[in-house]
């Protein structure tokens, strides 16, 4: 349980913020989105660092787990998956993303979900 608090802890503030900052800043989100997209070399060097650290969370925390833990593995494999998508395939994933913040409420969503799991995942790594 020593490695799920402290991947709490070290996940659910970035989570938190993130999702607060779409919820609050989501216009200027989409603007940062579309410059990101727009950059090959930025997609590419996104995968090179999500990948590692989504590997670096299954290898450390593959709780599959019927309980909060099974939330930080589930965020291990998408970082791990995404990683992967962006290096192997960049174009498919731009275009991905282009039709992810097409949608005007992509942020909203996109920050409730990471403001429920940080908040989720704070409370386990320091209220808990």
């Amino acid at each position: 349980m020593g490695t799920s608090v402290f991947l709490a802890k070290l996940i659910g503030p970035l989570c938190l913020a993130l999702g607060v900052a779409l919820l609050l800043n989501g216009a200027s989100f989409r603007k940062l989105a579309q410059t990101f997209i727009d950059s090959p070399a930025l997609i590419f060097l996104s995968g090179v660092i999500t990948l590692p650290a989504g590997l670096a969370i299954v290898l450390t925390h593959n709780v599959w787990a019927s309980d909060w833990r099974v939330l930080i593995t589930i965020l291990g494999w998408l970082a791990l998956i995404a990683g992967a998508i962006r290096i192997v395939v960049p174009q498919q994933a731009a275009g991905m993303g282009r039709n992810l913040i097409n949608h005007p409420l992509t942020p909203v969503i996109a920050g409730a979900v990471y403001a429920a799991a940080g908040a989720l995942l704070c409370y386990f790594g320091y209220l808990r």
